[in-house]
């Protein structure tokens, strides 16, 4: 039994084999920019909304609340950031029911890179909003004997977050191949349904504690609320 995607190749490029975690990968970015793409393709004032654009706009709309809700503004590049964080952890959950699709997230390169992301963009965030001066000096608060300890959380929690949504994704594959020996023909619609509702909290979890870090490296910086790039915002 293989537990995770990266085992298998899809195809080789350039001499390069392509396991199904960077394929998987590949397509669901696809699906994501189609998708995104085919809605909005007539967007215009004067063309009353359909049912997808709607649902995007709701979607939209949800995300921008939580981020407010945590923040305690309305930032436009949050929602970029944490907001394509959701979509791709989902997107990649709910597409276990389809035959023969094995999630990136079950991969901890997938989740890894994901941390790694988030990582990286903490600091980005804070020096963005804060200065550089006003970003470093954060990690020598409350003095500078904990500047060693401020490091080290930084990169701790940000490999939680991988181990985090590996662990509970990898569980569930486990579970799942237990019950279908044991019971092959009842537990397998009963385990899709639990994935699903598993793989959605997963995805909100992690694009949760994404904007808690960023939100806390930007906590004393000036609202982006002022700004013309966040007035537009749903």
């Amino acid at each position: 039994m293989e537990l995770t995607p990266d085992t298998t190749t899809v195809f080789s490029l350039g001499g390069i084999a392509i396991n199904a975690t960077i394929f998987n990968t590949w397509l669901i970015m696809l699906v994501l920019t189609g998708v995104s793409a085919l809605i909005t393709w007539n967007l215009r004032p004067d063309v009353p909304p359909n049912r997808w654009r709607t649902t995007l706009e709701v979607i939209v709309g949800l995300i921008v609340g939580q981020i407010a809700e945590i923040t305690g503004r309305r930032d436009r590049r949050l929602l970029y950031f944490t907001g394509t964080l959701f979509l791709f952890i989902v997107t990649a959950n709910l597409l276990t029911v389809v035959p023969g699709f094995d999630t990136p997230t079950a991969s901890l390169s997938t989740t890894a890179a994901l941390a790694l992301s988030v990582l990286i963009a903490v600091p980005m965030f804070g020096v963005s909003s804060r200065g550089i001066g006003g970003y470093l000096k954060t990690y020598i608060e409350p003095s500078v004997i904990m500047l060693p300890f401020n490091i080290i959380s930084e990169i701790s929690r940000s490999l939680s977050l991988a181990i985090r949504l590996y662990g509970n994704i990898m569980s569930g594959a486990v579970i799942a191949a237990i019950l279908l020996g044991v019971a092959p023909f009842f537990f397998p619609v009963l385990m899709d349904m639990l994935g699903l509702l598993t793989g959605v909290i997963q995805a909100y979890i992690f694009a949760i504690l994404a904007t808690v870090y960023i939100s806390s490296a930007t906590a004393d910086a000036p609202s982006p609320d002022t700004t013309e790039a966040a007035k537009d915002i749903p």
